[in-house]
């Protein structure tokens, strides 16, 4: 089975001090360590990064559009740009997946109500077999919630939706390289 690993929006603009995302550092640490199994084992390693030239922002090229600093980028990875929350909307993702075989892609990122979540929904409608990492996605405090409640709540919806021919699994950091390691 050919995995590839998902990271989603892990971009300059999107942690700053006036957007202050759930355990930062740890998230960084565990989409560091789940992408480095992946490389050792040959699976795809692809950091996907949200173009808003539209608005006016996340503009590539710009600061704000760069991944993060902790965000460990190899120059094996594949990078795709995209315009929309979904991460397949009018991009190359589902090519990148098709042309290397993927059939099980592992999503992490920010923001998890957002882009993460839109990921999530058009893979399901893709029948694509997806395992969300349950500590390798974050967001920022919401109105109506702090971000750790929004986390939990959307890790609470994926483990018990019910996919379509595709299966959909939460799993944390552990589980993954567990698995990975046999």
């Amino acid at each position: 089975m050919i995995k590839a690993l998902l990271i989603i929006d892990m971009q300059k603009g999107s942690f700053t001090e006036e957007t202050p995302r759930y355990d930062t550092g740890g998230v960084c640490d565990r989409i560091n360590l789940i992408a480095e199994s992946f490389r050792k084992s040959d699976f795809p390693v692809i950091h996907i990064q949200h173009d808003s030239s539209r608005f006016k922002r996340f503009i590539p090229g710009t600061e704000e559009w760069e991944i993060i600093d902790e965000i460990h980028v190899d120059q094996c990875d594949h990078n795709i740009q995209k315009t929309a929350n979904d991460a397949f909307y009018h991009s190359e993702l589902e090519t990148l997946l098709l042309n290397h075989k993927v059939s099980e892609i592992y999503i992490t990122g920010c923001a998890t109500d957002f882009c993460v979540e839109s990921t999530i929904q058009s893979a399901i409608v893709k029948d694509l077999n997806i395992v969300v990492i349950q500590d390798g996605h974050t967001t920022a405090d919401r109105p109506h919630a702090n971000a750790k409640t929004v986390i939990d709540q959307y890790n609470f919806v994926w483990s018990n939706m019910i996919p379509t021919k595709g299966s959909l699994k939460v799993l944390s950091t552990d589980q993954v390289l567990e698995a990975n390691a046999k």
